[in-house]
């Protein structure tokens, strides 16, 4: 009966999970941003001709905008793409899979962890509703898979003693991780040597008895290492990593600022494509359980305790070597860990509190007044809030004008919020071979980054210089930055806050 009441109550909180990422997923956000867009288009290109839109076949490593997107995300949205079509919807919906995976994962490790039903349920809870986990798992975000793989490699890791062939299953799990999100390039070596650390006794047995399975995962896990190693060798990871890379001076102050209470409580991530506009990464009650959890483990020194908050301390690893800190996307790893660790705190809370079951009904009803709040918000205030941050301006053009295009020669656009070439391709549905053949690139810069100048009657750039061509018979897009003189704009298109996004002129 009590087993049956668990996985019921799992199912109640996966629903939960499912109803509040799927609800309006294609209008909230108003819009994809670039890298959504580039991942759709991408996907859609691979779907029609197996090729990106560089023409490379089948590619591990994605050259997009020069940055070298990661495959896995873009393969799932290639399945996606061909059952949907290319929208926000097929962008959308893997993360939210990939992180109801991580829902489910979270529950599974954190009982295993705890050796609680309980602990796994409101783990599993916590994350479901966090407000650090929330847009990352409804938005066409690669590291929601990394997330769920580099969880189910913990898990597997954590089941090899009962069969020693979980360790290859583990491995292979941590490198869909690595080819998912670059985050976990970075604390994957660090988790591998915290988990051998932990299981070293098991490891012991196994060099004696079947040796086999460790063999294997050396071997895919090398072979798995040499497409990275040519990336950052050959093909311009390197400048990559200077565009992000910080110095070891500011290391320290970065990874400080992931556990400060500006972070994690008071104002979040600045980025409105990660957390919304006055909120923390978490709220208040988690925080105060977090603490309370953190205490409990130091002071009864459980084992099972000190690997969840080592793991919790790799995470600010990756953001703290870069140069924006601090950064909720890079640190995702941490929100699992945040949540198991909290649940180990109402835990604890339950041996103080004489009726512990009416403790996990106050503190469940606290977490869902909060988080009601915040979902009532992102519905209501944050497409308004954060529309100029998801580059809505560019989707109004491509879907507002998609009809008018073929009255003008040339259609010039403003590339004041970046990479508009991509929009063109996503919104159109612009035939991928066809893009391969027209294609006009300009000089790749100093960080290995690419633009597009034009392809078909699409030109790209600042409005000044390309105006100074041969301009008649054009339909401009210019940033309200770029004024042409003597000249009224035909309409303007603006953000969901009433932002002047573009001016729309026409040039006989």
């Amino acid at each position: 009966m009590k087993f049956s009441i668990t996985n019921l109550l799992l199912v109640l909180i996966t629903l939960l999970f499912l109803f509040t990422r799927l609800y309006r997923i294609t209008d909230i956000p108003p819009s994809v941003y670039w890298d959504e867009a580039s991942i759709g288009y991408n996907g859609y290109s691979i779907a029609q001709t197996g090729k990106d839109e560089w023409g490379k076949f089948l590619p591990i490593h994605f050259r997009a905008f020069g940055e070298f997107k990661l495959p896995v995300y873009i393969y799932a949205t290639t399945a996606s793409v061909k059952v949907f079509g290319l929208n926000a919807f097929s962008v959308r919906l893997p993360a939210v899979l990939f992180s109801l995976g991580v829902v489910v994962l979270t529950y599974f490790l954190a009982r295993k962890l705890s050796d609680s039903p309980t602990v796994g349920l409101l783990s599993s809870l916590f994350v479901s509703i966090s407000p650090w986990f929330f847009i990352f798992s409804r938005t066409g975000y690669e590291a929601t898979a990394g997330l769920m793989f580099y969880l189910l490699a913990v898990y597997f890791f954590l089941k090899f003693n009962r069969n020693t062939w979980y360790l290859l299953f583990s491995v292979a799990s941590f490198i869909l991780s690595a080819y998912s999100y670059n985050s976990f390039r970075v604390i994957i070596p660090f988790t591998i040597l915290i988990l051998i650390i932990y299981r070293i006794k098991d490891f012991r047995g196994i060099f004696r008895k079947d040796i086999l399975p460790i063999l294997l995962s050396i071997i895919i896990l090398t072979l798995s290492i040499i497409p990275i190693f040519r990336l950052y060798r050959y093909d311009a990871g390197v400048s990559r990593l200077q565009a992000v890379g910080t110095t070891s001076s500011t290391f320290v102050k970065n990874y400080l600022s992931h556990i400060s209470l500006d972070f994690l409580i008071l104002h979040g991530d600045k980025n409105l494509r990660s957390q919304q506009d006055g909120f923390g990464q978490m709220n208040p009650a988690e925080f105060l359980l977090l603490l309370l959890g953190a205490l409990f483990i130091i002071g009864k020194k459980s084992k099972f305790g000190i690997f969840t908050l080592l793991l919790l301390l790799t995470g600010p690893i990756p953001a703290a070597i870069t140069k924006e800190s601090p950064h909720a996307l890079r640190v995702i790893s941490m929100i699992p860990f945040v949540s198991m660790i909290s649940a180990e705190g109402v835990y604890y809370l339950g041996k103080i509190v004489k009726n512990k079951y009416l403790l996990n009904l106050a503190i469940i009803i606290i977490f869902f007044g909060f988080f009601l709040n915040y979902f009532l918000n992102f519905l209501n205030v944050y497409p308004v809030q954060s529309s100029k941050d998801w580059q809505y301006g560019y989707k109004k053009i491509f879907t507002d004008y998609k009809n008018t295009f073929d009255k003008y020669d040339r259609v010039i656009i403003s590339d004041e919020y970046a990479q508009p070439y991509i929009f063109a391709l996503f919104y159109q549905k612009f035939d991928p071979n066809r893009f391969r053949q027209e294609v006009v690139r300009n000089s790749v810069d100093q960080w290995g980054f690419s633009t597009v100048s034009k392809f078909d009657k699409f030109e790209f750039g600042k409005i000044g210089k390309l105006l100074e061509k041969n301009s008649k018979n054009s339909l401009v897009f210019a940033s309200k930055e770029e004024m042409i003189s003597n000249l009224n704009p035909l309409a303007t298109i603006n953000f969901l806050n009433g932002e002047v996004a573009f001016r729309v002129y026409e040039l006989k």
